[in-house]
């Protein structure tokens, strides 16, 4: 069974940062690229971060670069979401989600996008909260 947990969020002043964990189970992680969404009160959900299965390409939202470093460790199947300089306007459920990439039966190199539509798997979202 695909599994994601999230792990890491919470409350955080503004300016602060965080790291949210992404744990995978049931699958081979290493084949999967790894999107980390949002979904603010009363707002679509965004995505702002992805990353191949490889870890050798990244994709950040434009608004996002900068604040955010994604990355992963396939060998201990997790990935992360470093956010730094967190406003108010970040707080949000967090989601972190995995789709499988073909490279490895002939597919074209490993890439991630940022379209939700895309992640056949998702984790059950963590709550991040940017307050003084």
């Amino acid at each position: 069974q695909l599994q994601l947990v999230e792990s890491g969020g919470g409350l955080v002043q503004p300016g602060g940062s965080l790291r949210l964990s992404c744990a995978a189970s049931g699958f081979d992680f290493e084949y999967y690229a790894i999107g980390w969404f949002r979904q603010a009160p009363e707002k679509e959900p965004e995505g702002i971060a992805c990353i191949a299965s490889t870890g050798g390409n990244t994709i950040y939202a434009d608004s996002e670069k900068g604040r955010l470093t994604i990355s992963r460790d396939n060998a201990r199947k997790m990935a992360y979401l470093q956010m730094n300089t967190l406003e108010r306007e970040d707080t949000a459920v967090y989601y972190c989600a995995a789709e499988w990439e073909p490279w490895a039966v002939g597919g074209p190199p490993a890439s991630c996008v940022l379209e939700g539509k895309k992640y056949g798997t998702w984790g059950q979202g963590a709550q991040v909260t940017v307050s003084s």
